[in-house]
Formats: structure tokens, sequence, C-alpha cells
């Protein structure tokens, strides 16, 4: 069983910068294909950032220039540093991965930002 857990959420002010972990545990996992979603409240969860298994980065235009995407292979971890927030990014950030052919999500961890 892979497990995948994200920290670093909290609260912010606008303007503020918030790094966000996600750790991979379990099953030899190893955290090549990934990507950070978040969730708004009555919204739809919608892709954040993604980095593929040789390190292409990819943003949503929301986020392009503010949001930074990487990995640790010696720690099997994926980041997220977020800076410039805004209240718009208020949401739960989930981090995800996939590994043996199924996509694998963590609990997912509170971002909130004050205006």
């Amino acid at each position: 069983q892979v497990r995948l857990a994200e920290s670093g959420g909290g609260l912010v002010q606008s303007g503020g910068s918030l790094r966000l972990s996600c750790a991979a545990s379990g099953s030899s996992v190893s955290i090549t294909n990934s990507g950070w979603y978040r969730q708004a409240p009555g919204k739809e969860r919608e892709l954040v950032a993604t980095i593929s298994s040789d390190g292409r980065d990819n943003y949503a235009d929301a986020v392009k220039g503010r949001f930074t995407i990487a990995r640790d292979w010696a720690r099997n971890t994926v980041s997220l540093r977020m800076t410039d927030l805004k209240p718009e990014d208020t949401a739960v950030y989930y981090c995800t991965t996939r590994w043996k052919g199924r996509d694998w999500w963590g609990q997912g961890t509170q971002v909130t930002v004050s205006s």
C-alpha cells in the first residue's frame, strides 16, 4: 500500500509564501510522475502543477510564475513552493503520484490565504 503524507499547509496573509511537502512511503514506491491538485469549497478539484519522471514541470496558468514544484529523489518527496499567495489560492491541496499503473492520493492539506 502506498501512502502519501502532505504537510506545510496553514494560514498566511495575501502576498505571503508557503512550502508544501509530500512524502511517499510503502510498497517500494518511488515518486516519479507526480503532482499537486487543489480543491476550493464548492469547486471541482483542479490541477496546480505536475512533474514528470524526467523532470519536466507543468503549471496551471493561475499559478505560473508564483509556484514551483520540485522533487527530492533521496527523500522520496515532492514539494510545492508557493509565493505571492492570493485569497483565491485558498483550498485543500492534494499530492498525487502514479505508481504501478494507478494514481495514489494524499489526504490533503489546507491552505488559507487571508486578504
